[in-house]
């Protein structure tokens, strides 16, 4: 008796167990013609905009993290640590071997595609001096030297439809853990002409602006 009853005791607690919901968050989402990506315990997963079952698309040891659809939808490009630095990587939307784009030691932070389907827009502190801050690069998305753009800092940042100008923040609290800050860290959202290469600050608030992403020309 007391035998079943252990029994019983280890297959409810097995039961229990396997029961349990992974709680870590959904994020980092980006919109195609039809499907949705985005990042969900340290995996990238895509699923139908109307809706459906969503499908992981990478499994490996280490992190993905700010997957972006190519303009077309047919190549997501994000950024992954596999070896215990994080670089740029680019696989099929439809699933397949990633291929490394970025080759630095420092990390690097997927921010975009350029409209022509050939470029990235990424972050990084790999020349900012002791690495307090990120600056933006341009880079092949088969690989290559990439190219740093003229703006002296940089965190997150989208470019416009025609590739023309990019909006973007020069600081970022993305990362940190606490609410409501109006410090001189609390980031503005900024636009910078890659022709003019002028800038003009379009929310200049004591609030934190963050993660700007254009809509048309807006």
């Amino acid at each position: 008796m007391r035998l079943i009853q252990s029994l019983t005791m280890v297959l409810l607690t097995t039961m229990s167990l396997s029961a349990q919901i992974n709680a870590r968050l959904f994020h980092q989402p980006d919109v195609s013609e039809t499907q949705i990506v985005f990042a969900y315990g340290g995996d990238i997963w895509i699923v139908p905009k109307a809706g459906g079952m969503a499908t992981k698309l990478s499994s490996p040891k280490g992190e993905e993290s700010f997957p972006r659809f190519s303009p077309d939808g047919s190549q997501i490009a994000f950024s992954g640590n596999y070896d215990g630095n994080t670089d740029i990587y680019v696989l099929p939307s439809t699933g397949g071997v990633p291929v490394r784009v970025t080759h630095h030691g420092m990390s690097d932070r997927m921010l975009d595609w350029y409209p022509d389907g050939k470029s990235l827009l990424y972050a990084s502190s790999m020349e900012s001096g002791k690495q307090r801050f990120s600056q933006f690069y341009k880079v092949s998305a088969a690989g290559g030297l990439p190219e740093k753009l003229p703006v002296s800092m940089g965190e997150f940042g989208s470019l416009s439809p025609d590739g023309s100008k990019i909006a973007f923040t020069d600081r970022s609290r993305v990362f940190r853990n606490w609410k409501r800050y109006t410090g001189g860290w609390a980031p503005d959202i900024w636009l910078f002409d890659l022709k003019t290469l002028s800038s003009e600050n379009i929310t200049n608030n004591i609030a934190s602006d963050e993660l700007p992403m254009w809509v048309g020309d807006k």
